[in-house]
This record gives C-alpha cells, structure tokens and sequence, in this order.
C-alpha cells in the first residue's frame, strides 16, 4: 500500500505533536513526585497552566484547588484535582493512600502531623543533586491524608525553608517535654 503526498502530511503531524505555538498541559502528577523538582520557576509555569484549565476552589485548608477536566492516572492511582498550598504543588488522589503511596514512591513516615491537618503523613527528602533551592530550604515529596481532605490523600512536592523547619521542630521537641 502507498501513500499519496497528502496522506503523508498528515501522518507526519500527527506524529509530531502539538503544532508550533500550541501549549500541551504540564504533566501535573509528574510535577507531584518533584520531576521535576519543587522551584519558584516551574511552581508559576505549573500555576499558569493551571489558570488556563480551571478556576480555583479556594474554601479548603488554605490551598487553591483546581478541578482538571478528565482524570489522570499514574502508578495506580488517580487524581482529577491538583493543589497548591504554600510552597507544594500536588494533586488530590482518590481515596485514603497515603500508605500506598509511601510504598511506591519511597517515602517514610513523617514525625510531625501539622498540628493535626494530617493524621497519616511520608516524606523522602530529595537527595542533593535534586535540592535546586540549595541554602533556603528542603525540597521533599511527601504523602499526607487527614480528615480535611475528605477521602483524598495529597501527594505533593514540598519546599519548606530552612527557617521553617527549624520552628516546627522546636515546637514538636516543646510539645514532647510537657
């Protein structure tokens, strides 16, 4: 079978992508396991692509949700939100898997529940060559679920400043002394 010159266009954009100009979304959960890591750079691109799909529901713990149009599944697990909430970016994934989660993605359990937002929390600090904000802070993907978040469980990639660290652990050592 041959195929004429017209048919041959037409295969050949199709293979390759977007056309140029066109913007594909980022790959969202991709940005929650911190591939790429956490920075202030890919925090506004993920932001402004956000802006682009959905308008934000802002009534839930302090974070800007923004409802996607279809689902997106990764490793087993689907997410139909994604959230920014202070210096994380993550999505929602359905159901209570913050321990599922820990599991594929190697995280450990967490110390500290954030005076009480999260009831089951796993971390992994990234190591070195993926801390681009090196001398402010740590960037780590973390899992966390509670009853805030109603049957979802975050699963983000974090940047807390050096500073901020430092604090919550002196309130957690303060905590355990009483």
């Amino acid at each position: 079978m041959t195929l004429r010159a017209p048919a041959l266009a037409a295969l050949a954009l199709i293979l390759a992508g977007p056309a140029a100009g066109e913007e594909t979304a980022p790959d969202f959960f991709a940005a929650a396991i911190c591939q790429p890591p956490y920075s202030f750079s890919s925090a506004q691109a993920l932001y402004e692509a956000a802006e682009k799909i959905a308008r934000p529901d802002t009534s839930q713990f302090g974070a800007a949700i923004y409802h996607l149009p279809a689902p997106i599944t990764r490793d087993g697990f689907t997410t139909q939100d994604i959230v920014f909430a202070g210096s994380a970016f993550g999505v929602l994934i359905d159901g209570d898997v913050a321990a599922k989660l820990a599991e594929t993605y190697h995280l450990t359990p967490e110390s500290s529940h954030l005076f009480g937002a999260s009831t089951l929390g796993f971390a992994r600090v990234l190591p070195e060559g993926g801390q681009s904000m090196q001398g402010l802070g740590l960037i780590s993907i973390v899992a966390r679920q509670g009853p805030g978040l109603k049957g979802r469980t975050m699963l983000a990639c974090e940047f807390v400043t050096d500073e901020d660290r430092e604090r919550l652990e002196a309130y957690e050592k303060k905590i355990e002394g009483k």
